[in-house]
């Protein structure tokens, strides 16, 4: 599991634990800011050794450049000429590569290296003078709280009054600390995915536009490189032949001598001060200690913990409660205490003080004890709208009328959904519709109501029901298809759950996927994608019972089920599924992946040119004891050169076109290969990466089926077009 959520809430409790969450987050953030840091500086090693290889480079074609070579004799053939200006087109290739590199680094720098220091600068910096201040709060706030818990009661009432109202204003301070602390915590946390990634990605972008310029000198490369192997190979043919007749001509003198060579019941829990007696003289001492108060079994568990002495956290001990009363100040010189008489320990009470009035209040409520109980004042976040919205007869009126108007009036206005209306007319429009005066109010031709009051007010309604329209219940269960498995499992998992709603909700939900779908289809007027609504509907449709920091980070999921609803509604609310896991849990079969899909291609051996297979040739063509004249030998060797060239460029372009239209060989000779064809049904989805491939969806059936040529691959016809099937991907009928 990854980071746990800081929920806000626990800044009012400061518990171990969340003091446990903050270090992950720290530590994490801590090492991002190492990881930069290590990066920045290898980064900057890789530029350096970069212009290193540039200016060795640049070095080695300059050499290049300035050689020449000398040749024997008064004058050079046509290809001696190639070959000895080859040297300065090889030194022309090089410095031009060269300058792309040169490019690339100055891009490096600006788009990777200084963009990674600054985040690292500004929002990890900023964040450690955010975390000091913070500690030094928390070491100001605990203070002044001992400070005032060690203050007598037979103090004057003002005075305590006063020291009370600076605590309390401390406290205050200190949660908003703690409060904005949290909150910039998890910002840098969120914000870090792609402040660090997307400087990356430029890094990648600038290589592969280095390495696409490196391909594009190649392609300008290629046809003087075609040239200058003819070249070579034609003087390596004469140098064969002449080397002939330099060996007869070294028999021959030899006769007159001559030689060469790589998450609980709990009731209660917070902050308690310990009293810990000790034997005399040395009297009793006070520690704090985090309190848990399981109410069933009436079990206390206190976990020492020291803010200041770095946050450690130290042994459990746990009580069994027998009975609490509170600890007047006659009898003891501190206020807000409480004698805890202790099951486990008979005769034996446990002294303890509370942080405030409330906070003891709090624990005697809790503990049951023998004091009235003042109010619980832990704040309630009602979601009261003013608005009795039931999913009922009118409700479901009231979304068809607006449907129908919608659709009427503004199914091309830009930003539909995403346009909100006059909170006043919107609320007004609701109230007037689901008060059973729906027949008093014309949607679909009214002036006074404009198509962003009603969208507005639609929206309000499905957020105003008393559960959302996907229910509590089965909202884990949407959720968790969206966040793995292949697509076609995802699909079918919600398929299963939308028929597990109740028939209203089912209902009323089919109605709205159908009308967002018709929505998304004029997309190019609106500018309302699939992925729009979905951000819009996903909170509205959907939402656990408990607002939690945790569920706002689930909102990406509950988008994708909403684009899941719309892309296949006619599917999912049309039929009803034929097979349902019979457990969320249950693994699902993924789709082989694209690299799966490729590796037969990538795996096959390049055509290289090989001068040594070509040497083996053409020796093997001067061993023959009739040696040619050397005019024909001069005619032979040309002729040879362009049968073996034209052959290896072939072989080279035939390689290329495999990777890109890799259809063009096969079906040219599986047309004629007389192999029987069969029919296959596609198990898996498919979207073609290149032409000569084929695109298609679960269930598709392909006739004429045969065996390519490329491995791993099948030929086969769809919907009248001919093309590339990955093999592993389908099954034959």
């Amino acid at each position: 599991m990854g980071l746990h959520p800081l929920e806000f809430s626990e800044c009012y409790l400061d518990s171990p634990s969340f003091r446990d969450k903050i270090k992950s987050h720290e530590a994490e953030l801590d090492k991002t800011n190492r990881f930069i840091k290590e990066l920045y500086k290898d980064g900057k090693n890789l530029i350096n050794a970069t212009k290193q290889l540039g200016m060795a480079q640049r070095k080695f074609a300059q050499c290049l450049g300035e050689f020449q070579f000398e040749y024997i004799g008064d004058a050079k053939t046509d290809d001696e000429k190639c070959i000895d200006e080859s040297l300065q087109e090889f030194s022309a290739f090089l410095k031009n590569l060269e300058d792309q590199r040169e490019l690339m680094m100055r891009n490096i720098t600006e788009t990777l290296m200084k963009p990674l220091e600054k985040f690292r600068k500004e929002q990890l910096g900023a964040l450690r003078a955010e975390r000091k201040r913070y500690e030094k709060e928390t070491e100001k706030y605990y203070s002044s709280l001992e400070k005032l818990l060690n203050m007598s009661s037979k103090k004057k009432e003002p005075q305590l009054q006063e020291a009370d109202t600076q605590v309390e204003i401390m406290r205050r301070h200190f949660q908003e600390e703690s409060l904005d602390y949290v909150c910039k915590l998890q910002e840098i946390q969120e914000r870090k995915k792609f402040e660090c990634v997307e400087p990356m990605l430029a890094f990648f972008q600038t290589v592969f536009t280095f390495y696409h310029q490196g391909f594009e000198l190649a392609k300008d490369f290629d046809h003087y490189k075609r040239e200058l192997q003819i070249n070579i190979q034609n003087t390596r043919n004469r140098f064969e032949g002449t080397r002939s007749e330099v060996n007869e001509l070294m028999k021959r003198i030899r006769e007159a001598p001559q030689e060469y060579r790589q998450t609980s019941p709990i009731s209660f829990e917070g902050y308690l001060y310990v009293q810990e007696k000790r034997p005399p003289p040395f009297g009793s001492s006070w520690v704090k200690r985090y309190c848990t108060f399981v109410k069933e079994q009436k079990i206390l568990h206190m976990v020492t913990f020291d803010h200041r002495s770095g946050g450690k956290i130290g042994e459990t001990e746990s009580i069994t409660l027998k009975s609490c009363v509170r600890k007047t100040t006659d009898v003891l010189d501190r206020r807000f205490c409480l004698d805890l008489d202790i099951t486990d320990r008979p005769g034996t009470v446990l002294t303890v003080q509370a942080l405030s009035e409330d906070d003891h209040k709090f624990w005697m409520q809790a503990m049951g004890g023998k004091e009235p109980v003042g109010h619980y004042l832990m704040r309630t976040y009602s979601k009261e709208r003013g608005i009795d919205a039931q999913l009922d007869d009118v409700g479901f009126s009231f979304v068809k009328n607006s449907i129908s108007a919608i659709e009427k009036r503004g199914i091309n206005d830009q930003g539909l959904y995403r346009v909100v209306g006059v909170s006043s007319k919107v609320q007004k429009l609701l109230s007037l519709m689901i008060d059973e005066k729906s027949d008093e109010v014309d949607l679909s031709a009214s002036e006074d109501w404009d198509v962003k009051t009603i969208t507005s007010a639609l929206k309000l309604y499905l957020r105003s029901l008393p559960e959302p329209l996907m229910t509590y219940e089965l909202y884990k269960e949407f959720i968790s298809p969206a966040k793995g498995g292949s697509p076609e499992s995802r699909i079918q998992a919600v398929h299963c759950l939308v028929h597990k709603l109740p028939e209203r909700n089912r209902q009323v939900l089919g109605l709205l996927m159908k009308h967002l779908a018709n929505v998304a289809a004029h997309s190019k007027q609106n500018l309302m994608t699939v992925a729009n609504l979905g951000v819009v509907f996903g909170p509205t449709l959907m939402r656990p019972q408990e607002e939690t920091v945790a569920a706002i980070m689930d909102l990406k999921f509950q988008n994708i089920v909403v684009e899941i609803l719309i892309e296949h509604h006619e599917k999912i609310f049309t039929d009803a599924p034929e097979s349902c896991p019979l457990s969320p849990a249950a693994p699902v079969l993924c789709a082989p992946t694209r690299q799966s899909k490729k590796m037969s291609r990538q795996n096959r051996p390049l055509a290289v040119y090989n001068p040594q297979a070509l040497d083996i040739q053409n020796v093997s063509t001067v061993g023959d004891s009739s040696s040619p004249a050397p005019d024909e030998t001069s005619m032979g060797s040309n002729e040879s050169v362009s049968s073996q060239s034209s052959s290896a460029s072939a072989s080279e372009v035939n390689m290329e076109k495999s990777d890109h239209a890799p259809l063009n060989a096969s079906l040219s000779s599986g047309s004629n290969s007389g192999v029987t064809s069969r029919k296959a049904r596609a198990v898996y989805p498919c979207e073609a990466e290149h032409d000569s491939e084929l695109s298609f969806h679960v269930g598709d059936i392909f006739n004429g089926v045969t065996q390519s040529r490329e491995p791993g691959w099948l030929e086969g016809e769809l919907e009248g077009k001919r093309g590339l099937i990955p093999e592993n991907y389908v099954e034959m009928l």
